[in-house]
């Protein structure tokens, strides 16, 4: 039986609340890893929100233990008992469950469902993959929702009008930039670090940058139209500032919740100005769905965005790194190479 390096969460749970906690890196052997019809030898997962809160601790992540975070896998397979995959494919995962119910990718090596993979295009690199991940995935569905609702770029180029990206310096949010801009809307970035992410964001193609506090604060059901369409990360007041200040017509993609899960909204937004909220789910995104959004990724975003926006850690780094996307102090993709 063959050992490997993974980060290991071990926990004890009493009433919902966490009383114990430890994440450290390990050395086991394959009888840790769960049941599924695909080895893979990774070679990259990356650092999101989600692997934050798991690393650290936090409740509503890690639904077992011992539990191998990390909510993406980059890496090629070893063994296959799905005849859709054979050893020496280039494969990527995102969510499924993997860094929460099942063993993640922040090992070096994973078993899981062939069902839940998607081939990496030939055009992205492994570490490119990686530094997509489901931060990156998850923006491309948001586009794709914008898309699929009719928020057209020239249109809201002609408008005067631009998309809003909030909480765009962090994953999703930076390749939400990227992209949109690539695609050839004008794009708002806000974020809570203005002074220090301007530059960046700008380089990524924003057009204009404003501070996340003119959208934090309670105000009117309906305010003044400022926004074709949004990508959210943030959720709760913020979220329902944007709806208020959505076009007639627009639509907003609502993907994350780091300001809470509540909404403190009203319908008119919906009713008065025909406003379209679309949910991202990119956990349970169904095969089709993943394989578009992926060959889109491959076609649509811009290598050199994607790579000012990404840094690399090894596996041990990634354990203090944790608390630093929880902090905010971390901006864009953070890439973990499992194997140094």
């Amino acid at each position: 039986m063959s050992d490997f390096r993974a980060i290991v969460i071990e926990q004890q749970v009493d009433g919902g609340r966490i009383t114990a906690h430890t994440a450290e890196v390990r050395r086991v052997t394959d009888a840790l890893l769960m049941p599924g019809d695909v080895t893979i030898a990774v070679e990259f997962s990356d650092l999101n929100y989600k692997d934050g809160l798991a690393i650290a601790g936090r409740p509503g992540v890690a639904r077992t233990s011992p539990l191998i975070p990390g909510i993406d896998i980059v890496g090629t397979v070893e063994e296959s008992a799905d005849p859709r995959w054979r050893p020496g494919d280039r494969v990527v995962l995102n969510g499924s469950g993997v860094g929460e119910s099942h063993h993640g990718g922040l090992a070096e090596r994973a078993r899981v469902g062939g069902g839940a993979l998607v081939r990496i295009p030939d055009s992205i690199t492994s570490e490119q993959a990686a530094a997509i991940g489901t931060a990156g995935f998850t923006a491309m569905l948001a586009v794709l929702a914008l898309e699929r609702t009719g928020v057209d770029p020239t249109e809201v180029a002609e408008s005067g009008s631009s998309i809003l990206v909030t909480g765009a310096a962090g994953g999703v949010g930076s390749v939400a930039v990227a992209l949109l801009a690539k695609l050839g809307y004008p794009v708002t970035a806000s974020t809570g670090r203005v002074e220090e992410a301007t530059d960046y964001l700008t380089d990524l193609g924003a057009t204009a940058v404003i501070d996340r506090s003119e959208l934090d604060a309670p105000g009117k059901p309906l305010q003044s139209q400022r926004w074709a369409g949004a990508v959210d990360s943030v959720g709760s007041q913020t979220l329902a500032t944007v709806l208020a200040q959505t076009r007639y017509g627009g639509t907003v993609a609502a993907c994350g919740l780091a300001q809470g899960p509540d909404l403190p909204a009203t319908v008119l937004p919906f009713i008065l100005r025909a406003v379209t909220l679309v949910g991202i789910n990119s956990v349970e995104a169904p095969p089709a769905l993943r394989e578009t959004a992926w060959r889109r990724l491959a076609s649509d975003l811009d290598e050199e965005a994607l790579a000012a926006m990404t840094r690399f850690v090894t596996l041990s780094e990634a354990v203090p790194a944790a608390d630093d996307i929880l902090a905010g102090r971390l901006r864009g993709r953070t890439v973990v190479d499992v194997r140094a």
